[in-house]
Parts: structure tokens; sequence; C-alpha cells
């Protein structure tokens, strides 16, 4: 079942900092990348979805297993794990390692996630799924570097990353999505509006430890609503909504910024406004960018988001975004943050869920 512990675990991805020996212009956190990724994992994907083998269940999954690996190996530079991985043997004896590390946790989620995690890494082969996720990676890994190029401009490694990036890319030019991304300009603006909710940070000026996006929250929040449509035995279409919508649903706040809930409760009228106000920006300048399948499909995952409809479980969606505010309040106030709006976000949402719906 779905554990504190567990959440706690990927929580830690928030103190992970990337390129940490460039100069960079502002903290760029693993949790955040992790989240692009798996945007650009959905619109490539959804390019594939109709070829042999494609499944949005190894995707999602594929995406949480590499972001636990991820956690368990934060001090290998890419380089070197590149190195690594390239060794069978001793990448095997790597992911040994890191099943031993994991094994009491995911084991608490459930044996079944446990084994599918074991196999994940054990089978060495490639396929469409993983082919996607590493298409992705290397693209979101691509868009941070783009960011901090100019910046590291005399570093003595920068030719070589960048050739190493090109030579990454090129391997998966084969992939319908990738091609549409290099193709269209308006769709890697879209992205680039994705990737833009990591400059947002949550609990707007809030002195807080560890700072968290908007980005990274909504991978948070969709792996939360991921693992409780697990333990609720849902059917795999609503697994796969639920965990989209959960990682959409702040896609809006990138036009109208992170409005806090008790400014939106405090002026009767006023959310419906901005509910309102954010639909139009998202047609305006969101839907303008995508075909008209993946639009249909964003409408749905930003639209009602925290409403029960078919296929979908909107409440179960806000339920986990509440979990991962509780977790921010909780951990800033660990961390010695004194601002009195984490108390009262920890009773508000402690006395919403008293009957035990949060498992915290």
């Amino acid at each position: 079942m779905l554990t504190k512990n567990f959440l706690l675990k990927i929580f830690e991805a928030f103190y992970m900092e990337r390129w940490n020996d460039k100069i960079r212009p502002m903290p760029l956190i693993e949790l955040d990348k992790q989240a692009h990724k798996m945007f650009i994992a959905y619109f490539i994907g959804k390019f594939s979805e109709k070829e042999k083998g494609f499944s949005w269940i190894e995707i999602i999954e594929g995406g949480i297993f590499e972001l636990l690996q991820k956690i368990v190996l934060t001090d290998i530079k890419p380089p070197i794990f590149y190195k690594i991985k390239e060794d069978k043997e001793k990448y095997e004896k790597l992911n040994e390692f890191v099943l031993n590390e994991l094994a009491d946790l995911l084991k608490s989620v459930s044996p079944e996630f446990y084994g599918k995690f074991h196999a994940y890494f054990k089978n060495k082969k490639s396929n469409l799924n993983k082919k996607i996720l590493s298409a992705a990676h290397i693209y979101a890994s691509k868009w941070e570097f783009d960011r901090i190029e100019d910046l590291n401009k005399h570093s003595y490694d920068l030719d070589i990353i960048k050739k190493d990036f090109e030579n990454s890319i090129n391997k998966f030019r084969d992939l319908e999505g990738i091609k549409q991304l290099e193709l269209n300009p308006l769709y890697k603006k879209f992205m680039d509006l994705c990737g833009q909710l990591r400059f947002q940070a949550r609990w707007a000026n809030s002195h807080r430890i560890p700072k968290t996006s908007v980005l990274g929250h909504s991978f948070f929040v969709a792996i939360t609503v991921y693992l409780a449509s697990l333990d609720l035995e849902l059917n795999q279409k609503r697994k796969i909504n639920n965990f989209f919508t959960g990682l959409f649903h702040d896609l809006p706040e990138v036009l109208t910024r992170d409005i806090l809930s008790p400014i939106k409760s405090s002026v009767k009228g006023l959310d419906s406004l901005i509910k309102k106000y954010e639909k139009e920006q998202m047609e305006k300048y969101v839907h303008t960018l995508i075909p008209e399948n993946i639009s249909l499909e964003i409408r749905f995952f930003t639209e009602n988001e925290f409403s029960d409809v078919p296929e979908r479980d909107g409440k179960l969606v806000k339920a986990a975004d509440d979990m991962a505010a509780y977790l921010e309040a909780e951990i800033a106030i660990q961390n010695g943050c004194t601002n009195s709006a984490f108390p009262k976000a920890l009773k508000l949402i402690s006395e919403k869920y008293k009957k035990g719906v949060l498992p915290l």
C-alpha cells in the first residue's frame, strides 16, 4: 500500500541538485527534471501509442522506477554512470545494490510492485517504452543544458557535453515524437512552457527548506495518485488518467502563477473567476501549440481536474495534491522554517481528512 515512508523517499529528490559543478542561473533540482521528462514522455508517447508493444503503464512505472534508481545513485555523475552502464556485469551489480537499498520500501507498496522494479532493471533489452523514456530523459537534460550553456562557455568540457547530447539524440530520431519536436517549433514551445513550471516556487514568499517547484510538485502528486490507484485496484484506464491528471493538473499555473488556496477562498467567487481566466489563457497560449488529440486530453487533465468523471478519479487526485502540500509543510517545519502558514496548512488538511482518507 501507499506509505508515508515511500513518499518521503520520493521527496528526497527535491534536495538533489543537478549540474552542481556548473554555473547555474538558479538551482536545477532532480525531481523537476524527472517531472519534465514525464511531460516529454507523454508527448512523445502520443505519437507512438498505436505501435506494437506500446504501454502507458510501462512508461509511468518506468518513470517512477528510474527516479528511485536516481535517488539511490545520487552521487554518481552521469558520464561515470553511462560508463558503468556499458559494462553489463557492473551495471547488474549496481542495480542489485539499488534493489537491496529499496527492497523493504518497494515491498511495502506491494510484492508485485517490487517484482516489476526488479524485472525493469534485470531486463537489459530495450523496448519501445524504455526508448521513449530514454529519449525524454535526453531531451529534458538537453533542455537544462541549453539554459546554462552561455554561463559556462569557458568550461573545459562544454564541447564534449554538446557532442554527447547530439550523439544521444541521434539514437532517437526514428521516434515520431522526436521528429515532430524537431520539425515543429510550436511543439517545442509547448515543451518549453511545461518546463517553465520549474521556475515557479510553491508557497509564494514563505521561506521553506527545501523549496519545491510547481513542476516537481506535479510529478509528486502524479506518483502519489498512481500508487493510490494501485491500492484501490482501479482499472488500467483510470490509473493512467489519474497519473496524467496529477502530472498536468497545475499546468495552467504557468500562465497564472501558483495562487494559494486561502487567497482563492477568501473572496466569494474568486476561485471560479480564476478557473475561467485559466481556461481562457490555456485556449490562447497552450492549445494553439499542440495537436487536437493531445489538446483534448490536456483539457481533460486540467479542467475540473478534481471532479470525479468517467475514467478519472478527481477527488483522489485532490487528496494526493493535499498530501503533497501536507508533506511540504511538515518537512519545512522539521527543517526549522517558522512561517505560520505551515502549521495552519497542517491543521486544515488534517481536519479535512480526519477520517483517515489521507494515509499519513
